[in-house]
């Protein structure tokens, strides 16, 4: 999140010392929840996702989903381990002093990548359909990917990006299996620093619920980094917000990581 935006909003609380002010809504500056209309309930429409989702706490990888991603991640193979141990997180099992960190992330403003976007700060994202594709939207780094659904087939070689190729394809009625490949492998797979190589192939499965819930699980496959898949999220539940909700970008500027880096890292060296 912006250190400016922080800040800002700490700054305001101040101001006003012993004033009543009405619950803020959930991305929605300027407005309340009493202003906002929740989305009707039902059951789940068939084939659709469209709509503002949020998985709430649960979405953002703090210690507490790091070490419960401990618990259920796959052995490293021999590579694995080696690209382990030269990571240097700011959050899990192994969590390092602030000045000795490498998360190309907080430290040098990277993209977060994929599938890091789901497993860390997964934050509140806008799902459209169109003919062709299902465009996700996110808060988080302000960031949008394309699943393409008009039957191609995911690249054989692909030249790898932050984040990655995708297709998408329907099981069934309520549930939507997004295949993506070709992940470059500066990222890492979430704030823990579990690494990937670009071997990497992740599954989505999207599985509506009802009108109001999306249920999202996420399986990586690395060989040559896992001894086998594991599921990174397990059945995590979005809730749909009111469509009138406007998501508001949440940008990690490298201006921000560098004057962190000067204010605080530089503090803890001996």
């Amino acid at each position: 999140m912006s250190i400016r935006f922080l800040f800002a909003a700490g700054v305001a609380a101040m101001m006003v010392p012993g004033a009543v002010v009405a619950q803020q809504a959930w991305n929605v500056p300027g407005a309340t929840n009493e202003q906002l209309k929740a989305p009707p309930s039902g059951p789940a429409p068939r084939r659709d996702l469209t709509g503002v989702w949020d998985a709430g706490g649960a979405g953002i990888g703090g210690s507490g989903q790091a070490d419960a991603r401990e618990k259920v991640r796959a052995p490293f193979t021999k590579l694995g381990e080696e690209m382990y141990q030269r990571n240097k997180p700011g959050n899990g099992p192994r969590t390092a002093p602030v000045a000795e960190i490498n998360d190309p992330l907080s430290t040098i403003g990277d993209p977060s990548g994929f599938p890091r976007l789901l497993t860390f700060e997964l934050r509140p994202f806008q799902i459209v359909q169109t003919p062709d594709q299902v465009l996700m939207l996110y808060m988080f780094e302000k960031r949008w990917r394309v699943i393409w659904t008009d039957g191609r087939q995911l690249p054989r070689e692909p030249d790898p990006r932050w984040y990655g190729y995708s297709v998408g394809r329907w099981e069934n009625d309520t549930t939507f299996v997004v295949e993506s490949v070709g992940m470059d492998d500066r990222t890492w797979v979430d704030n823990s620093g579990y690494p990937h190589s670009t071997s990497l192939r992740v599954t989505e499965r999207y599985q509506r619920v009802s009108q109001n819930t999306l249920e999202l699980t996420v399986t990586i496959d690395d060989p040559l980094v896992y001894t086998k898949p594991w599921l990174t999220r397990d059945k995590l539940p979005l809730k749909r917000l009111p469509d009138n909700t406007d998501v508001i970008e949440q940008i990690y500027a490298a201006s921000e990581a560098q004057a962190y880096q000067d204010t605080i890292a530089s503090q803890t060296k001996p």
